[in-house]
């Protein structure tokens, strides 16, 4: 990615354009030294947690000759309980769903006593174990940002 401030104002360009002041149709493939003298530079985008933190707008780092952004935390609403609460809910509908897939192994036993496989029983407390060790792990975050990017595979 490249970007050219023209007019005090920054333009990203996901692709060079084919042609530039003069240059017609093979602009894209100058070498970066003349397309430099254009004025066009390397975009460097910092890593970042796209959960918990935020990009500011595009600006000139002069030092490094790259364009670049800052990064900041995200500013989340709510208390820390309720960004826990939120994030234990949410944990809980994803193991009902997966519990929901098994569910009718319950009813053909409650109404025709057939057994339950030990597979689908070790998979059902399985889930249900790891709701449990889940929601401790959350409720002992003591930031927004971590419970913000607490991820579990449930």
């Amino acid at each position: 990615m490249k970007a050219i401030e023209i007019n005090g104002t920054i333009k990203v360009y996901s692709k060079l354009p084919n042609s530039w002041k003069g240059v017609m149709g093979n602009f894209s493939k100058l070498s970066d030294e003349e397309i430099k003298a254009y004025g066009f530079y390397d975009v460097v985008t910092p890593e970042y947690n796209k959960v918990s933190e935020t990009l500011s707008a595009v600006f000139w780092n002069e030092s490094d000759k790259v364009f670049t952004y800052n990064v900041s935390d995200i500013d989340f609403n709510g208390t820390l309980a309720e960004l826990k609460e939120g994030k234990i809910k949410s944990m809980k509908r994803n193991a009902l769903s997966k519990l929901n897939a098994t569910d009718w192994y319950i009813t053909r036993k409650t109404e025709k006593n057939i057994d339950i496989p030990s597979s689908v029983t070790n998979e059902r407390d399985a889930i249900r174990s790891k709701v449990t060790t889940a929601e401790t792990e959350i409720n002992n975050l003591t930031t927004k940002k971590a419970v913000a990017e607490y991820s579990t595979l449930i």
